[in-house]
């Protein structure tokens, strides 16, 4: 009975998640889930609702939420514009004279493709990557794989994904650096894409799938592509030099200010309208991104109002709490929703107060590591991953075998993450 009343805090924890996977598994949407799911936890961890309700006030009002929404507002709309506006489609044609390797040109577009987090932005990279595949015998399911591995290596390390800068704004961790700790999963899962699709002995290639080059223009390249350095080089400058000059100043501001700059320039190159922005703007992707924030703040100060982080901390043990905060659960929300912003908003909230609570923040970075690349593998070996289901239907392939060729580099990325966490910790 005192196991029973010892795990009791941990149950609840797991129950709501339940609910939380439940509601995105069947459809309801991502943000009411999280809403729905700290109403829960709140009430089942003896919040009572009127508490709840001006917790969830202050939380939607708090200078980081509305930054944050901010930021996220600026990404989807360069990025709308930049496919809307057809540059995404003229930098591609630009670069195509300098990919003379017909296996880096397998890579290469559905990683430029991925540069722009659009959701399901694997269809548009499907058709190009199906062009250069044409007389390569390569069978649909090496180019399922080829098209949703290499369309998410910049996850974790590209400034304009949503779920990095979440993660970054939830810890208080700049993106630059929480970048610089990821990078090194990165470049391994790039290797990993290598050796498992597109090493010679993997994927064998006649000779004949070497084409025409195309002509070489740098000066196109650059012009197209000035868009998206602005945005990169000016929101991490920006960024770095507000937190080194002006650290009571907080650092979203210094991307607001690169990303605005960046679709300023990219309207005015191709001569759009406000009439177009604000098509852009009232688009229905982006109330649903600022409801889900605006949920996931909600749910991180209610698990902080309810003490759900000091009764997990008392009766779990500190190591169950934390593998479960930082591995386990990270990784089924991942593997349930798809999607990076939902294992990043349900889970971190509750990682960083056990570490509060634990008296161990300096052990924040490993374990912020570790819970993205924990739920990143979720993401990428769930079968309901948008990306994964679209690449399979464009290329008529099942479901089912794609997704065994991701088992195995999945796992040794797994590995990777862990040796790595024991190295930072």
């Amino acid at each position: 009975m005192d196991t029973f009343a010892g795990s009791l805090p941990l149950i609840k924890l797991f129950a709501v998640f339940a609910a939380m996977l439940a509601g995105i598994r069947y459809r309801l949407g991502l943000w009411p889930s999280v809403l729905g799911g700290s109403l829960l936890l709140g009430l089942a961890f003896g919040m009572p609702l009127p508490v709840w309700l001006t917790t969830a006030g202050v939380a939607l009002t708090t200078v980081k939420t509305l930054l944050l929404a901010v930021v996220v507002i600026l990404i989807l709309v360069l990025s709308d514009i930049l496919e809307l506006s057809g540059q995404n489609r003229r930098l591609m044609d630009a670069l195509s004279g300098y990919l003379t390797s017909p296996r880096l040109r397998l890579a290469f577009f559905p990683s430029l493709i991925g540069l722009l987090p659009m959701p399901g932005g694997a269809v548009f990279s499907a058709p190009m990557l199906g062009s250069v595949a044409e007389g390569m015998n390569i069978r649909p399911e090496d180019k399922v794989m080829l098209n949703y591995w290499f369309r998410h290596m910049w996850e974790l390390i590209w400034p304009l994904y949503p779920g990095i800068i979440l993660a970054s704004s939830l810890s208080g961790v700049p993106l630059i650096t929480l970048i610089a700790y990821t990078l090194p999963g990165m470049i391994f899962f790039t290797v990993l894409g290598w050796w498992f699709l597109l090493r010679p002995s993997r994927l064998p290639l006649p000779i004949e799938a070497v084409s025409e080059r195309k002509p070489r223009n740098a000066r196109k390249a650059l012009l197209h592509g000035l868009p998206l350095l602005v945005a990169i080089v000016g929101s991490l400058g920006l960024e770095g030099l507000l937190s080194a000059a002006r650290p009571d100043v907080p650092y979203e501001w210094g991307i607001i200010a690169g990303l605005a700059t960046a679709i300023a320039w990219t309207m005015l190159q191709n001569g759009l309208k406000l009439g177009f922005l604000a098509k852009v703007l009232l688009q229905r992707k982006l109330l649903g991104m600022l409801l889900a924030i605006a949920s996931i703040f909600v749910f991180k100060d209610v698990m902080a109002g309810s003490g759900v982080v000091e009764a997990l901390s008392a009766s779990a043990g500190g190591a169950m709490a934390m593998f479960a905060a930082s591995v386990l659960l990270p990784y089924l929300v991942g593997l349930v929703s798809g999607i990076t912003m939902a294992f990043v908003g349900a889970t971190f909230p509750l990682m960083l107060g056990l570490l509060q609570q634990a008296g161990a923040m300096d052990s924040l970075i490993p374990y912020m590591v570790l819970s993205l690349f924990s739920g990143f593998l979720g993401v990428m070996s769930s079968p309901l991953h948008i990306c994964y289901v679209l690449s399979c239907q464009y290329f008529e392939v099942g479901l089912g075998r794609p997704w065994r060729k991701l088992l195995a580099p999945c796992a040794l990325l797994m590995a990777f993450a862990v040796a790595y966490f024991r190295v930072l910790a």
